[in-house]
């Protein structure tokens, strides 16, 4: 067991490992509170000022002197800077705000780019000061086109030049030591990655949080449907900004001094009075260019970073959750690096961090489900500076103990690490779908268990785009006061027609599911395109059916993301729909479940059922759609199931 010390008197933490023998010491009077965190998550926390642990009597007095005099080092004031400017290569002013040791030395640097205001977040704010008085160089830049920054704000496209050059500017002030690493999640997350693969060679480290691999398949777009929640919202969100600034440049009252009478007063200079153009062509285009572009085209292509994991040179914290919009992302971006970042340093140097929500909510209380005090232990400052700490300060924690994952395991609520992901010991397991009579909704008889099936009627719905299976929480963005994310009851949506429902009998037995999870099935369908949803739920003995994971594919995407091709109606299809990952217990007593469906809107954009994308056709037909379970057609869920 090991714990880090952080003390504002300490100007780096310390790591105590514990060994036999027993013994205690009291930290001096004038220390005040101290903060003990456990170096190996999962470990109970301490705040005291007596620490316990096991030592030699010989180790006893070199620890106690050690101890004094690291515990008389100087804890740093902070000094800050603001809106300082720096030059992009193209001319473009970018400004940022500087957090920094208020002493003479030379201090490594944690960099954030943002377009969410670097001035507007207390947590930012709270992060930068603590970071800092710990002897970290803290700066927080706005984008291009974001806030106090020059230029237009247009997402992606910027980010690996105006990176590069960002994190060259900051290694060469006078008081940086030349190492540099950046932080952040979401889009911020996606700040990282794309200067990554530009290597600036004063890059030394990064951490993204809850972010993407690939700007079409898991940020715009998934299984070849459009994100429309979280693209509809994320885009309203920016868009405030870039209508304050266009509101600003149109602000001048001595256009309108002579206007009378006074109660006619134009507030701003706009083309009509009173009028602001608050359409996506003037505020996002880039919205309708992901409209424009539903297939992975050039367009996507140039700003991928699955295609460019060879380009990275850099070790990676890779913090993702479970229930995280950008969980399949995230998961691809530590795979793809560990396999294919460009160096074997880089390479051996990628870690994963699962928590349980990210952009669904964030302490023990997530969605309908209370994960226990040991989801509330997540701390995103506190897991960043030990992950800096052990990169860039040698610190012995976590991160040098040969386990390269940790994870929240769902059900025991649990921290847990592991060697590598996916993990070796887990067995995929097909749970096959059954039925004997139809399976729609929770009246039908619908089935799951690992037997093959053998002679089986189909099961049928009516898919009516006009009438969705309405999202039910699940990983969410951007909006949660107006559809709440997480974990949600989902036996509303059950009593659907439209839904259809596979279910084991209670378990025996705890199982734990654990790894990557598709869905493999045959399907059929009356029209030339339609959408196949799944979602994996654990149905509690009190008949609560809590959604875990879920997953969409878009028909004519089937064979490609790059060329779709219409299906041919009533001909039987072999599909797949990706339900990126878990680690959760199902107790003994609950049932898993299966429910498929045709749409979860507004998650994702309704198919249309004609072959025409939602972005530019209003018209749709019903769907009746085919999911085939007998001997030729094993359709089947495919658990990682660990023993």
């Amino acid at each position: 067991m090991g714990y880090t010390i952080r003390s504002k008197l300490l100007a780096a933490p310390i790591v105590i490992s514990a060994f036999q023998d027993s013994i205690f010491f009291c930290l001096p009077q004038v220390l005040g509170r101290v903060i003990i965190y456990p170096a190996y998550l999962g470990d109970p926390p301490m705040t005291s000022r007596v620490l316990f642990f096991r030592q030699s009597a010989l180790f006893l007095f070199l620890s106690l002197l050690f101890t004094s005099l690291l515990f008389a080092a100087e804890h740093f004031a902070v000094k800050i800077e603001r809106d300082v400017s720096v030059k992009m290569r193209d001319g473009i002013t970018l400004r940022a705000d500087i957090y920094r040791p208020d002493a003479d030395g030379k201090f490594p640097v944690l960099l954030k780019r943002t377009p969410y205001n670097k001035s507007g977040s207390g947590h930012d704010n709270d992060f930068a000061r603590e970071a800092a008085s710990y002897g970290y160089i803290v700066i927080i830049q706005d984008v291009r086109g974001r806030y106090t920054s020059e230029g237009d704000w247009y997402p992606f496209i910027h980010e690996a030049e105006d990176g590069y050059d960002t994190v060259e500017w900051v290694a060469a002030l006078p008081y940086s030591n030349g190492k540099v690493g950046m932080f952040g999640g979401s889009y911020v997350g996606a700040t990282q990655m794309l200067a990554a693969t530009a290597h600036p060679p004063h890059l030394a480290g990064i951490c993204p949080a809850v972010t993407a691999s690939n700007y079409h398949e898991n940020w715009t777009y998934q299984g070849g449907a459009f994100e429309q929640w979280f693209d509809e919202s994320w885009t309203s969100i920016l868009a405030q900004d870039t209508l304050n600034r266009s509101v600003q440049k149109a602000t001048n009252a001595r256009i309108g001094e002579d206007v009378l009478p006074l109660t006619t007063y134009p507030l701003f200079n706009l083309p009509a009075a009173g009028a602001v153009n608050a359409s996506a062509p003037s505020l996002a285009p880039y919205f309708l260019d992901w409209l424009a572009h539903p297939a992975y085209d050039d367009y996507w292509k140039r700003l991928t970073i699955e295609d460019h994991y060879l380009d990275i040179r850099v070790p990676a914290l890779h913090i993702a959750a479970w229930y995280d919009i950008f969980l399949g992302g995230s998961l691809r971006n530590y795979a793809g690096l560990k396999a294919g970042a460009a160096t074997e340093e880089a390479r051996k140097g990628q870690r994963l961090f699962v928590t349980v929500g990210g952009h669904a909510g964030g302490g023990r209380n997530i969605g309908d489900i209370d994960f226990g005090p040991e989801a509330a232990k997540y701390d995103e400052t506190e897991i960043t500076l030990r992950w800096y700490d052990f990169l860039f300060k040698g610190v012995q924690n976590e991160f040098a103990s040969g386990k390269l994952i940790t994870i929240f395991v769902m059900g025991p609520n649990q921290w847990r690490q592991e060697d590598d992901w996916p993990l070796a010991r887990a067995k995929t397991t097909r749970y096959f779908l059954h039925s004997q009579g139809p399976a729609n909704s929770s009246r039908g008889n619908g089935s799951l268990s690992t037997s093959a099936p053998v002679s089986e009627p189909a099961d049928k719905f009516t898919y009516d785009p006009g009438k969705p299976v309405p999202t039910t929480g699940g990983p969410l963005c951007c909006d949660s006061v107006h559809l709440a994310p997480g974990p949600k009851d989902q036996r509303a949506l059950e009593e659907r027609d439209d839904v259809l429902i596979y279910s084991t009998p209670p378990l025996e037995h705890d199982l734990e599911v654990t790894g990557p999870m598709r869905l493999e099935f045959f399907a059929s369908s009356s029209a030339v395109d339609t959408d196949f949803t799944a979602k994996l739920v654990d149905v509690s003995p009190d008949g609560s059916a809590i959604n875990i994971a879920e997953g969409i594919l878009r028909a004519k995407y089937r064979d490609s993301q790059e060329t779709p091709t219409l299906l041919t109606p009533g001909k039987v299809y072999s599909l797949a729909i990706d339900l990126w990952a878990t680690s959760n217990v199902f107790r003994a007593g609950h049932r898993i479940r299966l429910e498929i469906s045709s749409s979860n809107f507004p998650r994702f954009d309704r198919n249309l059922n004609m072959g025409e994308s939602a972005a530019t056709s209003a018209k749709w037909t019903n769907a009746t759609n085919t999911i085939l379970h007998d001997a030729a057609h094993p359709s089947a869920l495919l658990l990682p199931v660990v023993p």
